[in-house]
């Protein structure tokens, strides 16, 4: 039963952070579509920001972001120069002067950037938004490259959250994925975000990796936990190397199989909870204390691009290279080109390469999905307050697929829930409701 089970629902499926997903966005949404979008955003309420930085002093194998390596800081700056721009660009075209709820710096590495150049971006986004004095501002953070001067001058951007990868603190693990990283580092940078007033740090481990087993991954847990992160997050790493040419460095043959990687995630999860943490969606732990476990347990968390999250601002602006912004009217990512999305601003144009306009039905599902992701469930009566009577069609689809997968899901004519012995297969009972997925040839991660 069990292998059968990993068969018919560890299939690769999309890991559900956006709907429509990014390989449904088209050519159609361009930079005139994204101003128009813009302008038509409320003045009254908040935005989110996201800023992409797609540098990294070392490009480590089993990397699946935007992001290039680079041995000199010229490039950095050139970049910083059009983030710049953009931000000061999209900044006129919103109507009235917003303010801010939540801030993200994500990679590549956000801490290639030099102290000096970290006051300017801070002071940019000043001259052009209104950060609220309770904003979240997070910041990705490479152990291997920050120092002293680069945790002060975080410091005073104001990041109230760092978020470390970790992956695998195994030598042998570290040198298949080509990221030399030892615990005694991370922990040194971790107690010099805590001393410098940077409480709240989340970790981020992966299973799944080359010459991984279930042992070393538990000893990387424990040296994790002792380190009392306010996160934890268990990622399970997708080898696509189709697209990410890089990762084919990585011998296949020593990644483990979907049986391994099941035991791999099921074990960590109940070492974090034995630690302490609560189990938050498919891959997110938190201490009682933490801000996420208050919103999961209201109901009020939310998933987007950078994964679970407290962030409900309606509008999240993207910046900087591949960057995917969200409004009520659709989806808009920005040239995945460094040099190409640089030439376009300084061009004074939105750097907007492709995105989608969501229909009603794209809302609805992707209220659906979000809901399943984030809660397990849906309810066809909340659904239909938000939406109105379009949603009465799914109560036929709700009901054909929780008597086609009765063994891990189940539905009482409004309620659609998955088992506790279905929810590592969440993204697979999400996918059922996907009327994209079989529209083109996209290739996806395990399920599990």
């Amino acid at each position: 039963m069990f292998t059968s089970s990993l068969t018919r629902y560890a299939q690769p499926v999309p890991r559900y952070t956006s709907y429509p997903t990014a390989p449904h966005f088209h050519g159609g949404i361009d930079g005139m579509c994204y101003a128009r979008w813009l302008g038509e955003t409320d003045p009254h309420k908040p935005v989110s920001l996201y800023l992409h930085v797609p540098f990294c002093d070392q490009l480590c194998w089993f990397c699946g972001c935007h992001t290039k390596q680079v041995r000199r800081y010229d490039p950095v700056a050139d970049y910083l120069d059009a983030l710049g721009a953009e931000i000061a660009l999209a900044a006129r075209i919103l109507p009235g002067r917003r303010n801010v709820s939540a801030v993200h710096f994500g990679g590549g590495s956000p801490t290639v950037i030099e102290p000096d150049d970290i006051d300017s971006l801070r002071a940019k986004l000043d001259d052009a938004f209104d950060l609220d004095p309770d904003c979240e501002i997070s910041v990705e953070i490479d152990p291997r490259n920050v120092d002293h001067d680069k945790l002060e001058a975080w410091h005073r951007f104001g990041i109230t959250r760092a978020s470390l990868g970790v992956q695998d603190f195994d030598p042998d693990v570290q040198r298949a994925i080509n990221r030399r990283q030892s615990f005694e580092q991370t922990q040194a940078v971790v107690g010099a975000l805590r001393k410098a007033g940077i409480g709240s740090i989340n970790l981020d481990i992966l299973y799944g990796l080359p010459l991984q087993t279930t042992e070393t991954l538990r000893r990387t847990i424990d040296l994790a936990v002792s380190m009392r992160p306010n996160r934890i997050a268990l990622f399970g790493y997708a080898h696509v190397p189709w697209v990410k040419k890089h990762q084919s460095l990585i011998d296949q043959d020593t990644l483990p199989g979907p049986a391994e990687r099941f035991d791999m995630a099921s074990d960590g999860a109940a070492q974090l909870a034995e630690a302490g943490y609560i189990a938050l969606g498919i891959d997110h732990f938190a201490d009682q204390d933490d801000n996420l476990a208050a919103a999961a347990s209201d109901g009020r968390m939310r998933r987007n691009f950078q994964g679970y999250t407290t962030d409900d601002a309606e509008t999240l602006i993207g910046f900087g290279a591949s960057s995917i912004g969200r409004l009520p009217q659709g989806y808009v990512q920005n040239s995945v080109s460094a040099a190409d999305y640089i030439r376009k601003v300084r061009a004074g144009e939105l750097p907007t390469m492709r995105g989608f306009a969501l229909s009603l039905s794209d809302r609805i599902i992707g209220r659906l999905i979000e809901s399943l992701m984030c809660d397990f469930s849906f309810s066809i009566s909340d659904l239909k307050r938000a939406f109105g009577a379009e949603v009465d069609s799914l109560l036929v689809e709700a009901a054909g697929i929780a008597a086609l997968e009765g063994a891990i899901v189940s539905f009482d004519g409004d309620t659609f829930f998955v088992k506790p012995e279905g929810q590592p297969f969440v993204r697979t009972i999400a996918s059922r409701f996907d009327r994209y997925l079989t529209r083109n040839k996209a290739r996806h991660s395990a399920a599990v």
